[in-house]
């Protein structure tokens, strides 16, 4: 007996999104992102990938004025609603950025601080997820000697992989990642990489990489933005090897972009 697949954990349904000035950075989108999965974003600058990313988590709306047309579901629910409890939504779709800003305290602080903020006391649950975060992060073995040291101390990459343990530990629902990797060395690129394989286990996962290779080596699923418009969606083995719209063909294949 087959079984059924999993239901999506964002179901987004004829979303456009337009800012302030006018400039309308989505168009009629619709897709659905699959639970524990990697799914990537991609395309050229001004695509509206990033623009989506940050829709999942409502963090489009620090710049006031952003209107949205459609629903993004999560689990179901509409979390465009005005009655959504944005604080709530964070905790459980978490946000890693392009560029790694650990807290100015030591490397244990910046991985308890979250949830000591959200009323977390007990040391025993601090210092699990503080390693469960670290080690998913494939981080714990380079710092477990160095805890009480500068956070601002380990080389970016660490302070990358540090920024994604510290949203672990909250033991978020949904990852997003806005361009990672995109000032680190090879080295740290693929451990960040491969740490991904892990977590996506537990989690959900949606990045935007920074290049085609990397969305190419890391997409379960995948979307190709141009313009605002969702050009092509489907499985990353079969997008990036065999694409069905000739803009992702050309895209992909380095014609344009």
């Amino acid at each position: 007996m087959v079984s059924a697949p999993p239901a999506p954990k964002f179901v987004v349904e004829n979303l456009s999104v337009q800012y302030p000035d006018g400039t309308e950075s989505l168009r009629n989108v619709s897709l659905q992102i699959p639970p524990n999965a990697v799914t990537v974003l991609f395309g050229p600058a001004g695509g509206g990938k990033s623009t989506l990313l940050r829709t999942f988590n409502r963090l489009n709306d620090l710049v006031e004025g952003t209107r949205y047309l459609g629903k993004v579901l999560l689990d179901g629910e509409n979390i465009l609603s005005p009655k959504v409890d944005l604080v709530a939504l964070r905790r459980r779709v978490g946000m890693v950025f392009a560029q790694p800003v650990p807290l100015p305290m030591t490397v244990r602080e910046n991985m308890t601080y979250g949830l000591e903020l959200a009323g977390e006391s007990r040391r025993s649950k601090l210092v699990r997820s503080m390693e469960e975060g670290l080690r998913a992060a494939a981080l714990w073995d380079e710092v477990k000697d160095r805890l009480d040291e500068p956070a601002g101390a380990l080389s970016g990459g660490q302070q990358q992989r540090l920024c994604l343990a510290r949203v672990l530990a909250m033991q978020p629902e949904v990852i997003l990642m806005d361009e990672p990797t995109s000032g680190l060395d090879p080295i740290s690129t693929a451990k960040v990489e491969d740490s991904l394989q892990t977590i996506k286990k537990k989690y959900t996962v949606v990045i935007v990489p920074h290049s085609v290779q990397q969305a190419g080596r890391l997409a379960d699923w995948a979307g190709f933005f141009l313009q605002g418009e969702l050009v092509e969606w489907g499985e990353g083995k079969n997008l990036f090897i065999a694409p069905k719209v000739k803009r992702t063909e050309d895209y992909v294949t380095g014609r344009f972009g």
